[in-house]
C-alpha cells in the first residue's frame, strides 16, 4: 500500500507560478513511476505529467510542454510539480498518483493504483 499526500496549492494570478509536491509513504519509493493529473469542474481527470521511477525519464501533456516540469526526490519520498506561467485553463484539482508501470499513466482511463487527495490550483486573469 502506498499513501500520497498533495499540497501546494492556491490562487495565483495568470502569469504565475506554483509548486506542488507529493509526499509518498508506504513503500519503496523509486519502484514507482509517478505522475500528475488535473481535473477541472465538468470535465475527467487528464493526464499532466509522469515520471519514472529513477527520474530518467519525464513526460508531459502538450498544453503544459515547456510551462510545467515534474522532477522526484526519492531520499525524500517526493514528487514535484513546478508549474511556471500558469494559465486560467490551469485551474483544476491537481492529482498525484502512483503505480509501478509507467505506461498505465498514458491509457484512456489510467488504473493507476494509488492515488492521493488533490490539492486545489486556481489561477485567476
Amino acid at each position: 500500500q502506498v499513501q500520497l499526500e498533495e499540497s501546494g496549492g492556491g490562487l495565483v494570478q495568470a502569469g504565475g507560478s506554483l509548486r506542488l509536491s507529493c509526499v509518498a509513504s508506504g513503500r519503496t519509493f523509486s519502484n514507482y513511476a509517478m505522475g500528475w493529473f488535473r481535473q477541472a469542474p465538468g470535465k475527467e481527470r487528464e493526464f499532466t505529467a509522469a515520471i519514472s521511477g529513477n527520474g530518467r525519464m519525464t513526460y508531459y501533456a502538450d498544453s503544459v510542454k515547456g510551462r510545467f516540469t515534474i522532477s522526484r526526490d526519492n531520499a525524500k519520498n517526493t514528487v514535484y510539480l513546478q508549474m511556471n506561467s500558469l494559465k486560467p485553463g490551469d485551474t483544476a484539482v491537481y492529482y498525484c498518483g502512483a503505480d509501478a508501470a509507467l505506461h498505465v499513466f498514458f491509457a484512456a482511463k489510467p488504473p493507476v493504483n494509488y492515488w492521493g487527495q488533490g490539492t486545489q490550483v486556481t489561477v485567476s486573469s
